[in-house]
């Protein structure tokens, strides 16, 4: 079986090769901006993202297996997505910090016509941190490309008082506790 994912993620890759299966990465090319306005909420939002990653490559990959993920921070209704400067950045970081959210993680998983999804919710409790460690995180990590401006799996662990979760794969960007229950129900060997 043929397995894509739809995603061109250092960090999703990396996940999904802790489960030893082959596999090809390629970019969805998806919009999310035209679906960002729905107001569906953070939840909806990223499992409907996810859903049309996986959507967008079964066109050209029809007999595939596809995985298509998103990640979304709720704070208190508010998403927050990937900052793409180093303001937006601390502007993210200085709203959280001090508080608690919610990481949303969706996966989907399209095989043979069926979509499966999973959505996976972290809560974050973030320390209260002083505008010049921010700057300082900020230029350690460099997170500009991750949703909440944070990489727990480098020094943002530091930026955290509590994190509860039931996987925390799913923090990176992608819940493989769930994406193995829906590979094996598609009829993947996992040991």
């Amino acid at each position: 079986m043929s397995l894509i994912l739809a995603s061109t993620s250092l960090y999703r890759r990396e996940l999904l090769m802790r489960l030893g299966l082959s596999f090809e990465c390629h970019p969805s090319g998806l919009d999310e901006d035209a679906f960002k306005l729905d107001g569906i909420g953070p939840i909806g939002l990223a499992r409907t993202l996810a859903t049309e990653k996986a959507l967008k490559l079964v066109t050209p990959f029809p007999l595939a297996t596809i995985i298509g993920c998103d990640q979304v921070v709720d704070l208190d209704g508010r998403i927050l997505g990937k900052p793409a400067s180093f303001e937006a950045a601390v502007e993210q970081l200085s709203m959280l910090q001090g508080r608690s959210h919610r990481l949303v993680t969706a996966v989907c998983v399209w095989h043979e016509g069926l979509i499966h999804t999973h959505v996976d919710l972290t809560t974050l409790t973030m320390r209260s941190i002083p505008v010049e460690a921010i700057a300082r995180y900020l230029a350690a990590d460099k997170p500009l490309d991750c949703c909440g401006s944070y990489k727990l799996e480098a020094r943002g662990i530091t930026l955290f008082e509590r994190i509860e979760s039931d996987d925390h794969t799913a923090i990176t960007g992608l819940p493989l506790i769930a994406l193995t229950t829906l590979l094996k129900r598609c009829g993947y060997q996992i040991p």
